[in-house]
């Protein structure tokens, strides 16, 4: 349905990536805030929601990846109730995350995932020590 919808409406969206990010910029900060106001009618929740662009500014200032922070935020939360009715049912056993074979497999996924992220570091490090 979202593609019937959308497909009369690619020359607007292509009409609305040409105005300049000087004037875009302020309407999507504008429209953010009334959204926040809107939900609680709290004045709060702008300040709370400035906090967070500082936050954000300062983060992405010292070249930290946003997604994955934001990622994080969100779905931490959920881990956390998950990991922890896991290890209900399971007794507090951390082993029931190695016998299941797709658990195991998804641990293993990550830990490479993991390694092939950090080597580029490793090997940079190591560069840099063994320079004669």
């Amino acid at each position: 349905m979202l593609l019937v919808l959308n497909l009369p409406m690619v020359g607007v969206w292509v009409r609305l990536l040409k105005i300049p990010y000087r004037l875009f910029y302020p309407a999507i900060v504008l429209f953010s805030c009334v959204g926040i106001y809107s939900v609680s009618n709290n004045p709060f929740d702008l300040f709370l929601a400035a906090l967070f662009a500082l936050l954000g500014y300062t983060l992405a200032m010292l070249r930290f990846e946003l997604a994955p922070l934001l990622l994080g935020f969100i779905l931490g939360p959920m881990m956390d109730e998950n990991l922890r009715r896991a290890l209900i049912i399971s007794r507090g056993d951390f082993g029931i995350f190695v016998h299941e074979p797709i658990s195991l497999g998804l641990l293993i996924a990550s830990g490479l995932l993991l390694l092939i992220t950090l080597a580029p570091m490793v090997r940079l490090g190591r560069d840099k020590i063994f320079v004669d």
